[in-house]
């Protein structure tokens, strides 16, 4: 494996000049990752290290991977250690692969020597001025510990964009962290729902997190799609049990999700996820502090002053 950085111990980011690194866990992105990588090299501010960990590809995902790192100095290719059977092997988002394999390739470089980590997915094209205006946001607000941008897809024609509550919430697949927020948190874990407990537990630190609309990323694979969209809608659901929302939040978010295609059925999916999980006693986010604030912000949500999640036609 390449080097581009020098093993050292921890840096005072306060005494240096931003530096990002960026983690892509990828797993048969072959049709995506060549479109993505271009986009990499044309951002106005690009990564300091950009590396790609593949997930035991099977399309020629590494191959192209390792051709890239080649051709652009700021990218590096890994291949993620075998590891134990997933509890879930049909599920590969739901036995939590991606942040397994994002912290493989976190503890192969120095991250520490970073000011800012961020993790893209793999199929995620980005506007030219992506990073330096995130970076631009961090650097206008100490406060702001997490930053991210919207997703667009194009779905039967028409291109869909994402609406979420970008007060707070920032999509796993376009996370940005200040390198203090990510430490305070206790980086990231290796479980579903990981996403929605990391924002929660950034904010319990005092760190804003934030998506910023302005920003919008091309999304090459629909949600869901990658073992299909009901299985995707349950594993919603069952997130949202595992970190801590309550279950009156969890028809409100059905509902959402019925409206949506496929229309009904993905709504009863949605409350199938929640529901299976409380049954099976699925290992939730125990912690009260955690707890309270979840259900802090849930009353905020259901009195109006926070939105729902959904998607929005661009034309």
């Amino acid at each position: 494996m390449r080097r581009k950085i020098a093993s050292r111990g921890a840096v005072d980011t306060a005494d240096m000049a931003q530096r990002l690194l960026v983690i892509s866990p990828v797993r048969n992105e072959a049709d995506h990752l060549e479109r993505v990588a271009r986009a990499m090299a044309a951002q106005t501010r690009p990564p300091d290290l950009w590396l790609l960990v593949d997930d035991h590809s099977t399309d020629g995902t590494y191959e192209i991977a390792e051709r890239l790192a080649n051709e652009f100095p700021f990218i590096d290719a890994v291949r993620a250690p075998e590891h134990p059977p997933l509890a879930n092997p049909r599920d590969r988002l739901a036995s939590a692969a991606a942040p397994r394999t994002f912290n493989f390739g976190l503890e192969s470089v120095e991250w520490q020597a970073f000011t800012h980590l961020s993790k893209l997915d793999g199929d995620m094209e980005l506007p030219p001025e992506y990073f330096e205006r995130i970076l631009g946001e961090f650097d206008s607000d100490p406060s702001l510990g997490m930053a991210g941008g919207l997703r667009t897809e194009l779905v039967d024609g028409q291109w869909w964009l994402e609406r979420i509550p970008t007060e707070h919430h920032v999509p796993g697949a376009l996370k940005c962290y200040s390198r203090e927020c990510f430490e305070a948190i206790g980086g990231m874990q290796e479980r579903l729902a990981w996403d929605a407990i990391d924002e929660k537990l950034a904010r319990m630190h005092g760190y804003r997190t934030r998506t910023f609309e302005y920003l919008v990323a091309v999304h090459h694979r629909p949600w869901g799609s990658a073992d299909g969209t009901l299985r995707g809608r349950a594993r919603y659901g069952t997130a949202d049990y595992i970190s801590q929302a309550p279950f009156y939040w969890a028809v409100l978010r059905a509902c959402k999700f019925a409206a949506a295609k496929p229309r009904g059925i993905g709504g009863l999916a949605f409350l199938y996820g929640y529901a299976r999980a409380a049954v099976r006693r699925t290992p939730r986010f125990e912690d009260g502090e955690f707890r309270r604030a979840v259900r802090r912000e849930t009353r905020a949500r259901v009195l109006g002053r926070l939105p729902l999640s959904s998607r929005t036609a661009t034309g």
